[in-house]
């Protein structure tokens, strides 16, 4: 019988209770449907179906009929719907009694397992409590739809929200402190057709761990980029799509650059760590508090380093440009898709382009590949038809490595990320590329033994860190 994958195999609420927790997880089984005497259930393929069948018919008074699944499909399934005590993990089938402990030990969890957002959600048929590691959403709970209103009012009354509304979207901050862990949560509160989603945004506000040395620079790359982050004034630029660690590399960024002799000013949105040294503003345009504002009122504070979260307008891009001018170090994040993108981003947002080539100093473009689990990857045979059609690889390829997916890894493949880079230091002849409005580097790049984010990911590949599929968003522009 044809393997039915992970999506395939949705069990609703209904189906849960088919059977007991207990019964699924030590007869390895998942509930599919009850019909009249009979009760069909999916079980494990190297089961021996007649013992199995005959033994679960005097369990559950029925007569059981058995459709067989790998064990991998059957584990990550059991590990969804019904996870156990024995896992350290609570039921995913919830009942709120404990509700006033419920979102602390959700929270904590979540922290615990690296967590950057966790996401609880109404639907017609199940509520359901996701979390996102890694980059991927894992579901980790289901919950009773009577219970949901109380998880969401007591949400918005530690974030100082309101109630009663139920309408609009709202935004809030919770400050989240226990005898393990401190740290702030960033809330967004969504109406939907079913109810309101809400959204944690998990911040670190400890910053102790963050190092330069340890994001994922290559050696060449890293010096590079120092060079830049040395240099008295100019503005540096890190580009990429939100989730791509910018900000992180930003505070380690700083964290090298946090001394008693620097007057170091940020503006930010949302502050997402705080380090000692360093003067940090929050940014708060429904007051008036916007990037460009609080630009202007830096440069009266004798600053050295300038970081601004994000450069998002053609004002913010102007002040950042004038400030690098007038002798202080600005970084600052940009979203474009590459490095040298964020060339033309800046000359849309009115930048001049004779400003920008005496100014930027540095640009960088960073991604986050996920990195395949070591306990459960399996090598295989490569095909070189899996490349996007117009992309030449840099070297041969014999074999790769798969996600499989086991308990380590959340049954995702994947175990922790690392970033890649793209760095190029802006010399003499990228200053006049700039001022030219050239568009087309390659060659310069090549010339100056410059890496491009597909090479880098690349290497991750080709050494079985990571896989195809996670590089191959990268492959389509080489």
């Amino acid at each position: 019988m044809m393997e039915m994958g992970i999506e395939e195999i949705i069990l609703g609420s209904e189906q849960i209770h088919l059977i007991t927790k207990e019964q699924a997880w030590h007869y390895k089984i998942l509930p599919l449907e009850k019909k009249d005497t009979y009760l069909s259930l999916y079980c494990e393929d190297s089961a021996n179906l007649e013992n199995l069948a005959f033994e679960l018919e005097i369990v559950t008074g029925r007569q059981v009929n058995l459709f067989p699944r790998s064990t991998h499909l059957i584990n990550k399934l059991l590990s969804k719907y019904y996870l156990t005590e024995d896992s350290g993990h609570k039921s995913s089938q919830l009942s709120l009694n404990d509700s006033d402990d419920f979102l602390t030990r959700l929270i904590g969890e979540a922290k615990n397992l690296k967590s950057s957002d966790i996401h609880i959600e109404n639907y017609e048929q199940k509520c359901r409590v996701r979390i996102r590691i890694d980059g991927l959403m894992v579901e980790r709970y289901l919950l009773e739809h009577k219970d949901y209103p109380a998880l969401i009012n007591k949400i918005k009354i530690l974030a100082n929200l309101d109630i009663a509304e139920k309408r609009l979207p709202q935004d809030g901050r919770i400050n989240f402190k226990t005898e393990e862990h401190n740290f702030d949560i960033r809330v967004s509160i969504l109406p939907t057709l079913h109810g309101e989603k809400v959204v944690l945004r998990l911040l670190n506000n400890d910053a102790t761990d963050i190092d330069l040395y340890k994001l994922g620079f290559s050696e060449e790359d890293l010096d590079n980029y120092l060079q830049g982050v040395k240099r008295p004034n100019g503005i540096l630029l890190i580009s990429g799509p939100t989730g791509s660690g910018k900000t992180t590399t930003l505070y380690a960024t700083l964290k090298l650059l946090n001394k008693e002799t620097r007057n170091i000013l940020t503006i930010e949105d949302p502050i997402e760590y705080t380090m000692s040294g360093v003067n940090q503003v929050q940014l708060k345009e429904n007051i008036g508090l916007s990037f460009s504002v609080a630009l202007k009122t830096f440069l009266r504070q004798d600053p050295d380093v300038i970081m601004v979260g994000e450069i998002r307008d053609s004002e913010t891009a102007n002040m950042a440009i004038r400030a690098a001018l007038t002798g202080h170090l600005v970084l600052s994040t940009i979203h474009t898709n590459s490095a040298w993108g964020t060339v033309s981003r800046l000359i849309d947002m009115g930048v001049p382009s004779f400003l920008l080539a005496n100014t930027l100093n540095t640009t960088v473009a960073q991604r986050l590949l996920r990195l395949l689990c070591p306990v459960c990857k399996k090598q295989a045979q490569f095909d070189s038809n899996l490349y996007p059609r117009q992309f030449k690889p840099y070297r041969e390829v014999l074999h790769h490595y798969l996600p499989t997916g086991c308990e380590a890894c959340h049954y995702t493949g994947y175990k922790g990320r690392k970033a890649v880079y793209e760095v190029i230091p802006i010399d003499q002849s990228f200053s006049l590329a700039i001022k030219n409005a050239d568009t087309n580097v390659s060659g310069l790049l090549t010339d100056r033994g410059i890496q491009t984010l597909a090479e880098n990911a690349f290497n991750l590949f080709y050494d079985g860190t990571t896989s195809l599929e996670e590089i191959y968003p990268l492959l389509f522009n080489y």
